[in-house]
């Protein structure tokens, strides 16, 4: 190694992965929160980046990322990333896929179980000093379908987890045949999924074919007694259609972790409808995912630094 490679991260990072930098011999900086144009006035300065969500790599932060050769996501969604623009600049983006995983589908099941027993709006109720026992009945989810869109590596999980539960679960997936299909999952189209799950779960990717994916067409083939369980990325679903489909009784309730535009404005007309159970994008806030995902983007980026090898790559730089 020539040089001491310098590293900035610029979200909130578990300690740990940054030891990883530091046992390596790395000169980083962790500075979070940081507004854009700070961001552009010292990315110059740095080799490798480490985000999360919250820092943009779009645009003009290429004109000033003049140094950088990789960015590494703790995480796997790189939407924040213009990947093809990294990759026009010489740089690499490698994303950390599967630390995430455990924890982001018992999220989704968290999600179903608390809006289907009222969890959430009991404890409001009784720290409010009421006692509303009767207000609150709600649904078991044993031999209930649960149904599933997308079927990688998070929605296998939700699978197995809802097999445990005693749940019937179908899925949709266009990768995904029933050869190769988890036991006890049946493969079907999306069209079944909707028209047949008691519990709609997304986990499909954001693309471009799967933005709004799930809009006012799709949420009025679900059942009127049906939940949506959204815990994937924002912009599957069309939130205005949705919202209108919550408030007409389409469809029973829906379960949010991810939004259109994050942080969600509180005004947000979602927000106000008593039928949806929101949260604000936890699918992989645990101590053990942030551990996981922090050691491994800093193992990926010292390994590049050190051989070159390109770990987990979502691009391919120029």
């Amino acid at each position: 190694m020539a040089t001491t490679p310098r590293i900035l991260v610029s979200d909130k990072l578990a300690p740990e992965g940054v030891d990883v930098f530091k046992s390596a011999g790395f000169d980083v900086d962790v500075k979070t929160g940081m507004a854009p144009d700070e961001l552009y006035g010292v990315i110059g300065e740095y080799d490798g980046l480490v985000v999360r969500s919250a820092t943009k790599a779009h645009g003009d932060f290429w004109n000033h990322a003049s140094k950088l050769k990789v960015i590494g996501r703790a995480g796997s969604g790189t939407d924040n990333i213009d990947k093809d623009l990294a990759a026009s600049n010489g740089c690499w983006v490698m994303n950390t896929p599967g630390g995430n995983n455990v924890s982001a589908a018992e999220h989704a099941i968290a999600l179903m179980m608390t809006i289907s027993r009222h969890v959430a709006k009991a404890d409001a109720s009784m720290k409010a000093g009421k006692w509303e026992k009767s207000k609150f009945k709600g649904f078991e989810v044993t031999g209930k379908t649960l149904g599933l869109v997308g079927l990688g590596q998070i929605g296998s999980i939700v699978a197995d987890r809802a097999r445990g539960l005693r749940m019937n679960v179908l899925a949709s997936d266009p990768f995904v045949t029933q050869d190769n299909a988890p036991e006890g999952v049946f493969m079907v189209a999306l069209e079944e999924v909707l028209e047949s799950a008691d519990y709609v779960s997304i986990h499909c990717p954001l693309l471009p074919a799967t933005r709004g994916l799930i809009g006012a067409a799709e949420l009025a083939k679900m059942k009127s007694s049906a939940f949506l369980l959204h815990a994937a990325r924002g912009g599957i679903v069309d939130e205005s259609a949705l919202f209108d489909a919550l408030s007409n009784g389409t469809i029973r309730g829906a379960a949010l972790d991810v939004w259109e535009t994050e942080p969600t404005p509180g005004d947000n007309p979602l927000l106000t409808l008593p039928n949806v159970l929101a949260t604000p994008h936890l699918g992989a806030s645990t101590t053990e995912a942030q551990v996981r995902v922090a050691v491994q983007v800093a193992e990926q980026i010292v390994t590049f630094f050190k051989t070159g090898e390109v770990l987990n790559p979502v691009n391919k730089a120029n």
